[in-house]
């Protein structure tokens, strides 16, 4: 393959465009510009597949690829689906976008607040969330983590379903409203940190695999087949979309999703190993199974999610030992977890998508728990991560919701969801319904002085040093945590929690 060939359309200039594509499984290729002529130009080989045309076209203006003379898809490297996977592709020249430097943060500044676009306002887009910028920053905030913008099936969804990974959204706004709200998160001093999904492809996949064999049977991931890596463009695919976010969007850091499904042990250099080469000043998060370190040991990642912290809090509070909660819930094992090195490298939390929304309704933790999770999270000394509307408290569920265009998987959705929940599965609420969307975005009802609590605990966070030393006992029902000067003394017993100093 024609070394780190660029794919998808680059607009060269006001009237001719670059277009490239990996296409191994097609005999021919042209392109066809939707338009009142139709006409169709064809793509030339180089080499591997891959196959390229200049062509007369313009930013703005929609296109489809061709296969063997008769079966007209999007591109897979599409930057924008205007009416969603199943229609053409746009020409967008990101050049365009003037968007401000992101701030200069070190890993232990950094307090990351994640958000779903679709239920985060009202509007459910980019635009709609620049509102809400201002206020995280005065928070103490210093980063937002946004779940997947990619294209994915239908308008409403968490996100990890996407199909056409360079293509933001069309209800959250397409391209220019990313940038727009890139910019103003810039602007107000937070850095941005984009949720990538490289392990698998959603419904409608098949869009794309008749290009090539960008799927393996090799290995299986929970959500369908696994991508392969072993494969230059497929490697490509991924890295080139990680550089469009960070180099044309200005975004700042990537978390990848469930880093755990990528297989790639096969290759001379793993994929994820690559990607940190080629984005040596990205901040990288990843998610990784519980006890797993290859991303910052082997990888050189900067941080990895620690869900062992919530799962250890969670169980704590509430007594929950059903799935994987039932080997937690030991207070000394939570202590440990406050003395945890290097702490820039461990994200924790008390709230984020997976474990509110992967909950039978998704509802959010009681509130009489509220204060003590915030304050044993925010004591801790690694890398906090809020999830939207903990701060102030909310109470709307946020719930598993899909927009499947395809009946057979929006069917095998509802059922999914039903039979993971057992006897209480018929109290799921249906994740095709509008409403279960809808119930899902924040009310923006504030509990009293809870917004004060978290600002408090995080000017504090800022004055205390990195090291931490910590005990807890089962029989008291007490954890202790002490951080120069201040000493966190939490009571899971009673669920109450003070700060000494």
């Amino acid at each position: 393959m024609p070394d780190r060939a660029r794919f998808g359309a680059f607009p060269l200039d006001d009237d001719r465009c670059e277009f490239r594509v990996w296409a191994p499984a097609a005999g021919s290729v042209s392109i066809r510009l939707v338009s009142e002529d139709a006409s169709e130009t064809s793509l030339r080989p180089l080499g591997d597949g891959v196959c390229e045309v200049t062509a007369e076209a313009r930013a703005g203006q929609d296109y489809v690829f061709v296969l063997d003379g008769e079966r007209e898809l999007p591109d897979p490297c599409s930057r924008f689906q205007p009416v969603g996977i199943r229609g053409p592709s746009r020409i967008v020249d990101t050049r365009a976008y003037e968007i401000a430097p992101g701030p200069a943060l070190a890993p232990e500044d950094l307090v990351v607040y994640e958000l779903h676009i679709g239920t985060f306002s009202d509007e459910g887009t980019c635009d709609g969330a620049i509102q809400h910028l201002e206020a995280l920053a005065e928070l103490g905030v210093t980063a937002v983590e946004l779940m997947p913008v990619a294209t994915f099936p239908g308008d409403r969804g968490w996100g990890y379903d996407g199909l056409y990974l360079s293509a933001v959204h069309p209800a959250y706004g397409g391209p220019a409203a990313l940038a727009r709200l890139v910019d103003a998160a810039h602007r107000v001093g937070l850095a941005v940190i984009l949720d990538v999904v490289y392990n698998h492809l959603g419904p409608g996949s098949h869009a794309i695999t008749a290009f090539g064999p960008y799927v393996t049977d090799r290995y299986e991931t929970p959500w369908g087949g696994a991508l392969d890596f072993t494969r230059r463009a497929v490697r490509e695919w991924a890295i080139q979309n990680a550089e469009l976010w960070t180099r044309d969007f200005r975004i700042d850091g990537l978390r990848l999703d469930a880093v755990f499904a990528i297989f790639d042990d096969e290759s001379p250099q793993h994929v994820l190993a690559e990607l940190r080469e080629r984005l040596p000043d990205t901040l990288l998060i990843a998610e990784e199974e519980v006890g797993n370190l290859r991303p910052i040991e082997e990888w050189g990642f900067d941080a990895q999610w620690a869900d062992d912290f919530h799962h250890e809090l969670h169980v704590a509070l509430t007594g929950e030992s059903h799935g994987y909660y039932g080997e937690y819930g030991d207070l000394a094992n939570l202590a440990r977890l406050y003395e945890r090195t290097p702490v820039a490298r461990f994200v924790c939390c008390s709230q984020n998508h997976d474990q509110v929304g992967n909950r039978a309704a998704g509802d959010r933790p009681a509130t009489d728990e509220l204060e003590l999770r915030a304050a044993a999270l925010l004591f801790a000394p690694q890398v906090p991560l809020l999830f939207m509307g903990e701060e102030y408290g909310e109470r709307r569920p946020f719930q598993f919701f899909t927009d499947h265009v395809d009946p057979a998987i929006a069917d095998a959705t509802r059922e999914g969801r039903r039979r993971e929940f057992g006897f209480a599965g018929e109290n799921v609420p249906d994740p095709q319904a509008e409403q279960t969307f809808l119930d899902s975005r924040l009310s923006r009802e504030e509990l009293p002085g809870l917004r004060e609590l978290y600002a408090d605990l995080l000017r504090l966070r800022r004055e205390l040093p990195p090291d931490a030393t910590a005990a807890g006992n089962d029989g008291t029902r007490m954890v202790r945590v002490r951080r120069g000067a201040a000493e966190l003394v939490a009571d899971f017993g009673n669920r109450t929690v003070e700060i000494r100093r």
